[in-house]
């Protein structure tokens, strides 16, 4: 797994790139989180500048990235910084912007999707449920098709995609409703939960289709937000990686 990567550090506010596989925070696992991971960096900074540590240091991250998902993130410094970046979040100042592959289409080059979301808490998933019910919050995104590409086991889209709202699995799960699930997601998408596999081919370059490619194809992408104490506009990129993008090179994007 590759390492975490700051992007931005100061007083306020931290900016790093969470690797895919890597919880954000602590959870039942054993394996080693984003929030600890860079608590522990901290610390180690601040006792090789002479620095006294009465308690570790204090570091919130504002929004979330489910584990197998890598990308972007913010976290804050501060109990001010913290309550600022919340507030962003909270009035959909923040903006997020994801880039995915997905199995299938989506119904036009360039759309929204507003759904009703209900987790459950046993499965740890979530789902889609009409407006009606009361249990449901409100989940929107917008996304553009970027490319397309047509194999011999079926079709791909490459897709950018700004989140509006942050629900719990949001953009799998709206996605796999409407019909293109994402590349490599055992959870929400059925080619992957029944562990389908097939070998396809495409301009002279082969692939597997289904199983456990071992990532899912959704990277944050880029961030913007302004800065708790300057004021400043911030923003961050970062290009997909790893190997659910390798689909990517089967085409001319």
């Amino acid at each position: 797994m590759r390492q975490p990567e700051i992007l931005l550090e100061d007083k306020e506010i931290l900016v790093c790139i969470k690797p895919d596989g890597m919880p954000a925070q602590s959870d039942k696992s054993t394996s080693q989180d984003l929030v600890s991971y860079l608590k522990t960096r901290l610390s180690e900074q601040a006792i090789k500048k002479g620095q006294p540590l009465m308690e570790p240091p204090y570091l919130v991250p504002v929004h979330r990235l489910d584990r197998p998902v890598g990308g972007i993130m913010v976290l804050a410094r501060t109990s001010g910084a913290a309550a600022e970046l919340s507030r962003q979040v909270q009035e959909h100042e923040m903006v997020k912007y994801y880039q995915a592959v997905v199995t299938g289409h989506l119904p036009e080059a360039e759309g929204s999707f507003l759904d009703y979301l209900v987790r459950d808490g046993r499965t740890n998933l979530s789902r889609v449920v009409p407006k009606e019910d009361k249990a449901g919050k409100k989940a929107v995104l917008h996304y553009e098709v970027l490319d397309e590409l047509e194999t011999d086991v079926g079709d791909f889209s490459y897709i950018l995609i700004r989140l509006e709202t942050g629900r719990h699995h949001q953009i799998r799960c709206q996605l796999a409703h409407h019909g293109a699930a994402i590349y490599g997601d055992t959870k929400y998408n059925p080619l992957y939960q029944k562990g389908f596999e097939q070998k396809g081919t495409h301009k002279k370059k082969s692939f597997k289709h289904g199983g456990n490619p071992g990532q899912v194809a959704l990277i944050a992408t880029r961030l913007e937000f302004t800065h708790p104490a300057t004021k400043q506009p911030m923003v961050f990129k970062t290009e997909p990686w790893g190997r659910a993008f390798d689909i990517l090179d089967l085409d001319e994007f």
